[in-house]
């Protein structure tokens, strides 16, 4: 993540223009209504205005009742104001609530979706519990900044320019001694705004990076625990916490003393104009207006509470700027994520279901056969069908995950349909970087890669991945029912199909045992069943995806022997008929590969069956009679 030191005015300004486009009608009706109820703010300073007039005017000949037929008018007006502000008060305070749920609901669905759309490199190189902090905290301060902090700033800015006006209106002497403390009031609002503007957003970073390590210990609790860990954890956590605590601390202490010395500013500013304007009355100064009054008692003593009101509004606007900090600062984050650039995907090739004739004709259907073509469009507007037969063939492919660190140096793989290939090597050898390569979870830096004899960079990702059928070392189980865990490799599959996949793994026996079986609720990625048991599950959900060409990345190395038999019978079911890409630590479960690819540091550097590798009595040889597990 950048590390920003400033309030992003851009994305103040995209905030605004998010908002102006999701409610294009509502937020012009809002705005009015709040700039309605801050002119009606200056109304009273009026009214006073013209009370003490009239009581002055009829002050020597005490005609009451004549006073009083000039003031009714103006109180029934004043009233009237009160109540049509107070209604559009409510009215404005109704719609905030519902723009700003509206917003946060449309902001978190535009970042979950774009998060769908990420390269898995992404959630590689950036933390968690990091990207989570988008989905919380940065979020929370969005919503204190559009529901509170904008309303808020509207509001008290247009009373500040309404009774700016007003006193304008009626003396220019008064409001020049006004200009005196407004001048220092900004001097001390744009020191201090700006210091706790800085760390404002320095803490929304460091509290990003809390939260990525917490997210981080507690995933890892049991290593930790078992390497005794805790105490470096908890150093790393001080750390970081420390580091929160100073951001927190020095962006709330700038926020802090701004309100008060504001208002005290405001304080000593009321004092000032009260004397000013006692000054200017005994020394009977003419004064200079647009409303051409005189500069008498009407004046001043209005002027005195405008003074009070512009001061305290003043004040009102002061203590946004943390809001509006903090808002930007977690808007600017969000729209981070929101701007990372999506996965790319050129491919125009897509995997249809098919019937195949006797004579190899391909008809596409709709619904489940079994059998898959490639839809291949052209550019004079035909179509073609080709089978879709399993058979991968990697060409001198190179691949680093970075720049100048290669992983991968011209491998070249040839998986012809039906066949078992294993990939064999110590870890950081190179093995699930092929795997990710087919998959197109990152793309190659040279060579080629062609499934079925055309270029997958030719296939839409999301077709390519459907063809492939995964089971990874590292299980991920969904909150919901094992039903609903095994069905989430194919989502149209019924429970028949469900429960003959759980059998062919080897999972129904254990599931069927649970407390409601196959509707037994699972929660926290499967913590109440055993290791062994969720990757079984995790073989269920992709054998029934009926995928052609499957990947076993260390798919049986958390199952125990006895298991691991009952499991390799069904994977052996499970693998009839299909292209396989086998990853294994483990040489007895790739023994009845029809091709053993040994690789060390990115480079294959055997290859063969299990007979012809022992003859051959290389790197392959040494680990099989040297240990049967490779470490």
């Amino acid at each position: 993540m950048k590390k920003n030191k400033k309030m992003n005015g851009g994305a103040f300004k995209r905030v605004i223009k998010m908002l102006f486009k999701f409610y294009p009608v509502l937020l012009p009706l809002t705005i009015f209504c709040i700039l309605f109820s801050a002119a009606a703010a200056a109304v009273p300073d009026i009214f006073i205005q013209k009370v003490i007039a009239i009581i002055g005017k009829f002050s020597e000949t005490r005609d009451w009742a004549a006073a009083s037929g000039e003031l009714m008018p103006k109180i029934y007006l004043l009233v009237g104001i009160y109540i049509v502000s107070l209604i559009a008060i409510v009215v404005y305070t109704q719609l905030m609530a519902f723009i700003t749920q509206g917003f946060l609901c449309k902001m978190r669905r535009a970042m979950f979706n774009g998060m769908q759309d990420l390269p898995i490199k992404y959630f590689d190189k950036n933390k968690h519990g990091d990207i989570m902090s988008h989905y919380t905290n940065d979020i929370d301060t969005l919503r204190q900044l559009v529901s509170q902090a904008l309303p808020a700033l509207l509001r008290a800015g247009s009373v500040v320019i309404c009774v700016f006006f007003v006193m304008l209106y009626y003396s220019l002497w008064m409001i020049l001694v006004l200009l005196i403390g407004v001048v220092a009031m900004m001097f001390v609002s744009k020191k201090l705004g700006g210091g706790s503007a800085k760390y404002f957003i320095r803490q929304q970073q460091s509290l990003g990076r809390a939260e990525g390590l917490i997210q981080e210990m507690m995933n890892g609790q049991k290593v930790i625990k078992v390497f005794c860990h805790e105490r470096e954890c908890e150093e790393d956590f001080d750390k970081l916490n420390d580091a929160l605590y100073e951001d927190s601390r020095k962006a709330n202490a700038y926020a802090n003393i701004l309100g008060p010395i504001i208002q005290n500013i405001g304080n000593i500013l009321y004092v000032i104009v009260a004397i000013s304007g006692g000054i200017f009355l005994l020394l009977n100064v003419k004064n200079v207006s647009i409303s051409r009054a005189a500069l008498d008692i009407s004046i001043v003593v209005p002027f005195l509470n405008m003074t009070k009101q512009f001061t305290g509004n003043v004040n009102q606007l002061s203590q946004q700027i943390n809001a509006i900090v903090m808002g930007v600062a977690g808007a600017d984050r969000i729209f981070e994520l929101m701007d990372e650039k999506p996965e790319t995907d050129d491919g125009y090739v897509t995997l249809v279901n098919a019937e195949i004739a006797k004579d190899g004709t391909i008809t596409e259907t709709g619904k489940h056969t079994g059998h898959w073509a490639w839809k291949h469009p052209h550019g004079d507007g035909t179509l073609t069908y080709t089978e879709l037969k399993g058979d991968v063939r990697m060409f001198d492919v190179d691949f680093g995950y970075e720049e100048n660190k290669q992983v991968l140096y011209g491998v070249s793989v040839y998986a012809e349909p039906g066949q078992k290939v294993a990939f064999v090597g110590a870890t950081g050898a190179g093995k699930t970087t092929i795997t990710n390569l087919i998959n197109r979870f990152y793309d190659i830096a040279d060579g080629k890669i062609r499934y079925d004899g055309i270029n997958i960079n030719k296939i839409k990702k999301s077709d390519l991945r459907q063809s492939l059928g995964i089971v990874l070392q590292e299980t991920n189980l969904f909150t919901g029912t094992v039903m609903d865990n095994i069905r989430y490799g194919r989502l149209d599959a019924t429970d028949d199909e469900c429960r003959e996949a759980a059998r062919l793994a080897g999972a129904d026996d254990f599931i069927t045992r649970l407390p409601s079986g196959y509707d037994t609720e699972l929660s926290n990625n499967g913590a109440n069943l055993s290791q062994g048991q969720r990757q079984l599950i995790a073989i269920a959900r992709a054998a029934v995806a009926d995928p052609p060409v499957m990947i076993l990345d260390e798919a049986t190395s958390s199952i125990d022997t006895r298991t691991e038999a009952i499991v390799q019978r069904g994977m052996d079911k499970l693998m009839e008929g299909r292209t396989v890409f086998v990853i294994a630590h483990r040489l007895s479960t790739v023994m009845n590969s029809d091709v053993i690819m040994v690789l060390d540091h990115g480079h294959i550097i055997e290859r063969g069956n299990h007979k012809d590798l022992i003859a051959q009595k290389g790197t392959y040889y040494q680990l099989y009679t040297g240990a049967f597990e490779l470490e």
